[in-house]
């Protein structure tokens, strides 16, 4: 089963709170796959992955660009994960029919949002009736986190 992390975004988007995420998944010695709603998003992500100024190096590739294998965080519209990607990041309330296919999971929505708040709720509880370790993000105003709840099913 899969550690799943849902990430209650209040002060920034995805853009933003992403590339310290995906920074720290890295220093780990881990790959990523970032699944996207749209292309439009993976290129708005894509983008912002190389505009970044911390961390200033988030090597990252798309299926434009090609080559997955080689790539440490690949940015797509599916979860297939052919770099290797052993942690996924959901974002616009994505969601994968292969979460146990993953050491971690980091679902990342939009809390001032309602609809995306309920949609987040729903995927709880799918992700707990099917196992998975579930814990609660909430970001601060500086744009850190705070863990706020954690439950293992």
């Amino acid at each position: 089963m899969a550690e799943i992390g849902f990430y209650h975004l209040r002060t920034t988007g995805p853009e933003q709170a992403l590339p310290k995420l995906l920074g720290r998944t890295l220093a780990a010695g881990q790959r990523a796959a970032v699944m996207c709603d749209s292309d439009e998003r993976v290129a708005a992500l894509d983008t912002a992955l190389w505009l970044c100024a911390e961390p200033d190096w988030l090597p990252h590739g798309t299926r434009e660009a090609g080559d997955a294998a080689l790539q440490p965080i690949w940015i797509a519209t599916d979860d297939a994960a052919p770099n290797g990607a052993r942690f996924l990041f959901l974002v616009d309330g994505t969601a994968s029919t292969r979460l146990a296919a993953f050491d971690r999971v980091f679902d990342l929505f939009d809390g001032n949002d309602t609809a995306a708040v309920a949609a987040a709720r729903d995927r709880w509880r799918a992700a707990k009736a099917a196992g998975h370790a579930l814990t609660y993000w909430q970001q601060t105003p500086a744009g850190g986190w705070e863990r706020n709840a954690a439950r293992r099913s």
